[in-house]
């Protein structure tokens, strides 16, 4: 399966969003224009404050809760698009507000939704892997990889950020986009091992 900078294992086969196939030819490279809906968990202003900035707009709007509990209730609200975790939301951290989203949509309580999570450290991935995310970001985040990343996932792909990339014929890694994969990416074989590596929109809540 091809992946964003990383080529990763997932544990389950791969989703088919609702709108996958009629987002996927309109949104342009490098943004989701085509996307409205965006349902951010964090308790942390500055995070919600990237993420509005480098997704809303242009029709799309981000909501925020502040705890891992309130995502289920929040998804079933909005039917979002785009589900982005931080990894640290208050007593339900995002691997287990990830998990309780995927048994939800399993049982048929919740519409399939695209999952990105926001990791504090590279160790973090080790973890995330158990999740069923469909991709994540290394903080510090920025708009230009939050970007790419929720362009890759909302077309039903993968984006795994410092995972190598499989390799392609003429030896190089590449993502969905053709773009080559960073060279300092972790081989995907160590990630396993933890020491491999050294609803409130911009004015209202969700819930």
């Amino acid at each position: 399966m091809a992946t964003g900078p990383g080529q990763f294992p997932k544990s389950s086969t791969k989703r088919a969003y609702p709108d996958a196939q009629t987002l996927g030819p309109g949104i342009p490279k490098g943004y989701p224009h085509g996307v409205t809906t965006v349902l951010l968990a964090t308790d942390a202003d500055w995070i919600f404050d990237e993420v509005d900035a480098a997704l809303g707009g242009d029709g799309t709007t981000v909501h925020r809760v502040r705890a891992g509990v309130d995502v289920v209730p929040a998804c079933r609200k909005l039917e979002p698009d785009l589900l982005v975790l931080d990894m640290q939301i208050g007593s339900m951290g995002g691997m287990a507000t990830c998990m309780a989203v995927r048994q939800e949509e399993e049982a048929g309580r919740l519409n399939t939704v695209a999952i990105m999570m926001l990791l504090d450290r590279t160790p973090d991935m080790f973890l995330a892997q158990r999740s069923d995310t469909d991709g994540w970001l290394v903080k510090p985040i920025d708009a230009f990889r939050l970007r790419r990343c929720a362009t890759a996932l909302l077309n039903g792909g993968d984006w795994f950020e410092g995972v190598a990339a499989e390799p392609t014929a003429d030896g190089g890694g590449t993502d969905d986009s053709g773009e080559t994969a960073d060279s300092g990416d972790i081989p995907a074989s160590d990630v396993g091992d933890p020491d491999a590596s050294g609803a409130e929109s911009a004015t209202a809540d969700a819930s």
